[in-house]
Parts: structure tokens; C-alpha cells; sequence
């Protein structure tokens, strides 16, 4: 800890978080998570920004994608520690830009697909992005999370960090975002460059 962030403690400033977590799944059974992550996309935006149930949808996508641990093939994340809640949030809307901006990962909530094209193929990958700020120190999802028991350890501390009210906030993007769209290998590696094997 540097002087300036020592001096920042003592002087009782509040220490934010912001951290992004990538995570890769392929296989057939990413079809069931898929739908779990729109549901819970639906959820969050009709919460309106309550921190509460966007918490709620948060716990219900970390344990989803940790009972799912075996399909899980890639990880990565970012993140960094400001003391000014304005620079965290610019830096919050940043991430969920970039997010958004990622290959079919900004879906319509409104658009439903026919239920005759939940018979196409399902994709063979799934990337979802998690990004909170929280405040305090985590040191398990401030670490380096490409390793499986990392990401297993961050995951369950998104969960306790939303019981301990410590979040500030919560967005959770995936590609593809459509039941029915497909993301193939290589748009994996051109569209999420920071997803190391694990």
C-alpha cells in the first residue's frame, strides 16, 4: 500500500472496486446456461438499477456458472481501486460500454425469438462478462482469475460480497445473447483478446 492510500485510510475515505471477470464455456451445455443468463438479464433490467435484485440475479448467475465449472475453458479479468466514487462510476459506464459493444452482447429485451428457432444448433461457446464495483478490498477477485480455482473462490465471493451490501454495482453481459445466435471459435479470440485457457 503506497502513502497516498495508507493516508486515504486513515482519513476514513472509502475505497471502491471496480472489476471486470470474463469467463469462456463451450460445449453442449451451454444452451441451459444461456437461457439462465437471459432470464436473468430480463430481471435486471426491469429491477431498474435496485442493487438488491440485481444482486439477487447476480448470486443465481455466479452459482449457474459454478455448477457448470466443467464446461468452463477460458477466464480472464480487470480492474482497478480509485478513492472517489465519481471516477469508480466513469469508470463502471467505461466497462459496460465496452461490454455492450462486444460481439452479440447487447440483446433487445424485448425481442423474442419464434419458438421454432430454439431447434437450430446451439453456439458452441458462451463468453459472459460480470462487472461490479464493490467497496473495501477483495483479494480474491482483485487476483489474477485465469486459473479454475481462482475463478471458483471470486465467484463465490460475488455472492458473499452482494449479502455483505458491498456492491455498488452490477452488470452482467454474455455473447451471443439470443438463444439461436452462434459464436464461433474464432470470433472467441478476435472479439475477447483477454481470455487466457485455463
Amino acid at each position: 500500500m503506497g502513502i497516498g492510500d495508507q493516508f486515504n485510510k486513515m482519513v476514513g475515505k472509502t475505497r471502491y472496486v471496480v472489476s471486470r471477470i470474463f469467463l469462456q464455456l463451450n460445449g453442449t451445455e451451454v444452451t441451459p446456461v444461456l437461457g439462465l443468463l437471459n432470464q436473468a438479464g430480463r430481471q435486471m433490467i426491469e429491477a431498474d438499477g435496485d442493487i438488491t435484485i440485481t444482486g439477487e440475479c447476480l448470486v443465481e448467475v455466479c452459482q449457474s456458472l459454478l455448477q457448470y465449472e466443467h464446461a468452463w475453458r477460458a477466464a480472464g479479468n480487470e480492474g482497478d481501486m480509485m478513492w472517489e466514487e465519481g471516477q469508480a462510476g466513469g469508470y463502471v459506464n467505461e466497462l459496460f460500454t465496452d461490454s455492450a459493444q462486444r460481439y452479440l452482447s447487447d440483446p433487445d429485451p424485448g425481442q423474442t425469438r419464434p419458438a421454432e428457432e430454439l431447434t437450430l444448433p446451439p453456439t458452441p461457446n458462451l463468453v459472459v462478462m460480470i462487472t461490479v464495483a464493490f467497496t473495501g478490498t477483495d483479494e480474491t477477485i482483485e487476483a489474477n482469475l485465469a486459473d479454475v480455482g481462482a475463478m471458483k473462490v471470486a465467484l463465490k465471493s460475488l455472492i458473499n460480497l452482494h449479502y455483505q451490501n458491498r456492491l455498488e454495482a452490477i452488470q452482467v453481459h454474455f455473447s451471443p445473447a439470443q438463444l439461436g445466435d452462434q459464436l464461433s471459435d474464432d470470433q472467441v479470440i478476435q472479439n475477447f483478446p483477454e481470455l487466457l485457457p485455463l
